[in-house]
C-alpha cells in the first residue's frame, strides 16, 4: 500500500494543476510543511521573528514522513522542517525526488518509553519493545537499546542496523517494528516502545526512561533540517529563514520551551 502511495502522489499533486515548483522572484510569503511538534511551534516562533523583515511565514502540518517530501518536490509547499540528513537521502534515492538540506537546525534525541512494564529493572524475560520501522529511525532504536545493554548488533552494522543484525539479546526481546507515528499509541500493548521526539512531545509523553547520549552517533548524524527542493535553496527568503532558524534567539528558544527533548545544533 505504502508503495503505491509513493508511485502515485506525484501524479495527484500534478493533476492539481500545481506547476510552480520554484520560488518566484521577490517572492516573501512561504508555506512550510511540518511535523506538529516541535517544527510546527518552532517555524511559528521563527515567522514571528521575520514578520518585521517583510517576510510571512505559514505551516501545514504533516503526521507522516512521506507527504511532506512529496508536496516539497512537486510545489504544493515551499519546503518542510521535519526529517533529518539520512532520511532525506534515502527518501530521494528510492523515489527520485530532487529535494535539498538548507541547514540543520535541531536535534531531537530518541527515547526509550514505558508502555505495559514502568521502570528497566523490571524487564521480564521476552519483554516487547517497539521501534520505528523506517531504515534510519530502526537503526537508532537499536544502537539505543545496545547502549542500555539489552541487546548486540553487529559491529559493522552502524546507522545500517536492522532486527537481523542483532547478535545477542540474552532477554530474548521481542522486537517489534511499527511505523514511528504509531508507537506512542500502542505503548499499551508493548512493554517499551523507543519513539522519535516529536512523536513523545505530541503525545505528552511522560519523561523518557533512557535518551540516545548526545556523544552518540545518532546525535551526530541525525539533526533535523530544513528542505526545499533544489533551486529553491539560494532564494532570499528560504536563506532568511535558514539564519533565523539558526540564530541564537531560536535556540534560546528551543531549549526553554523543549528542555532535554530538543536539543539545537550548535
Amino acid at each position: 500500500m505504502k508503495k503505491t502511495l509513493l508511485i502515485l502522489l506525484p501524479l495527484l499533486l500534478a493533476s492539481c494543476g500545481n506547476t510552480r515548483y520554484l520560488l518566484k522572484e521577490g517572492q516573501t510569503d512561504l508555506l512550510i510543511a511540518v511535523s506538529p511538534t516541535p517544527h510546527g511551534l518552532i517555524i511559528e516562533e521563527a515567522a514571528r521573528l521575520l514578520e518585521d523583515d517583510g517576510y510571512s511565514i505559514s505551516i501545514r502540518e504533516f503526521n507522516d514522513y512521506v507527504l511532506p517530501n512529496s508536496a516539497t518536490e512537486y510545489g504544493d509547499v515551499d519546503a518542510n522542517f521535519f526529517q533529518h540528513l539520512p532520511y532525506l537521502e534515502d527518501f530521494n534515492l528510492n523515489n527520485k525526488t530532487h529535494l535539498v538540506s538548507v541547514g540543520a537546525i535541531h536535534y531531537e534525541p530518541l527515547g526509550l518509553y514505558a508502555g505495559k512494564t514502568d521502570r528497566l529493572d523490571s524487564l521480564k524475560d521476552g519483554a516487547r519493545i517497539a521501534v520505528p520501522n523506517d531504515k534510519t529511525n530502526e537503526a537508532r532504536a537499536l544502537l539505543l537499546l545496545e547502549e542500555l545493554g539489552l541487546i548486540e548488533i553487529k559491529n559493522d552494522a552502524g546507522l545500517n542496523a536492522t532486527k537481523l543484525d542483532i547478535i545477542s539479546n540474552p532477554n530474548n526481546l521481542d522486537i517489534i517494528e511499527l511505523e514511528a507515528a504509531q508507537i506512542a499509541r500502542s505503548l499499551d500493548d508493548v512493554d517499551f516502545g523507543v519513539i522519535n521526539g516529536n512523536y513523545a512531545l505530541s503525545a505528552s509523553l511522560p519523561a523518557a526512561l533512557a535518551l540516545e547520549s548526545a556523544s552518540s552517533l545518532a546525535a551526530t548524524t541525525f539533526a533535523n533540517i530544513l528542505v526545499v527542493r533544489d533551486g529553491n535553496q539560494n532564494h532570499p527568503a528560504i536563506v532568511a529563514l535558514a539564519e533565523t532558524l539558526k540564530s541564537e534567539a531560536i535556540k534560546s528558544y528551543i531549549t526553554q520551551t523543549f528542555g532535554d527533548a530538543v536539543v539545537p545544533v550548535r
